[in-house]
């Protein structure tokens, strides 16, 4: 899949979404799981999605449109964030507005590959496939680890979410980002226009 054009089209933080494309392929895991690094690897570029070592950089739904045709929707991160209960669960009602939309939608998960799945992970894998929201999984900062570490981890990850398919990820040495542009790709192209 080739992305030849990419701008933020909004930034939400209510319900009120830019009108539907195609779809959206949305990003969401723990806060400093590496979803703005991920979309800026995936996007070639450097400073799109906005990173940052603390957790709770991303506070909105930023929809990037892409190719004119589709959208990548990053989500805030869940869990621990330097920031009050209120504001977690302002972000955590945030993220169930919009999975909850009529908007289609591809979820990719993100998953720490040096942490593993934790509880929360759980819960959201749990609560995409009760809303039979199509979802995948990937295993992001898979070059931190040792390649029989990352494999005992991605094991114990299919494990813990019940899942077939978790996809490693490296921003650094672009592990993975083929064939998540290419699960992105299937997903867009079988949706009826």
């Amino acid at each position: 899949m080739k992305i030849k054009n990419v701008k933020l089209e909004k930034v939400c933080y209510n319900t009120e979404y830019p009108a539907p494309l195609k779809a959206d392929i949305a990003f969401v895991g723990r806060s400093n799981v590496g979803k703005s690094t991920l979309l800026n690897s995936l996007l070639n570029r450097k400073n799109l999605a906005r990173v940052s070592s603390k957790p709770g950089k991303t506070r909105s739904i930023n929809f990037f449109s892409i190719n004119d045709s589709f959208y990548f929707v990053d989500l805030p991160g869940y869990g621990y964030a330097s920031v009050s209960k209120s504001e977690r669960q302002k972000w955590k009602k945030l993220i169930e507005n919009y999975l909850l939309s009529e908007r289609k939608k591809l979820l990719i998960i993100l998953v720490d590959a040096k942490v593993g799945a934790t509880n929360l992970d759980v819960e959201m894998v749990n609560y995409a496939k009760y809303y039979q929201i199509e979802h995948c999984i990937v295993a992001t900062k898979s070059d931190k680890i040792s390649n029989n570490k990352l494999y005992t981890s991605i094991k114990k990850i299919k494990e813990t979410l019940e899942i077939e398919e978790v996809i490693p990820f490296s921003s650094v040495k672009g592990t993975g980002k083929d064939k998540l542009l290419g699960k992105i790709k299937t997903f867009v192209k079988n949706l009826k226009s």
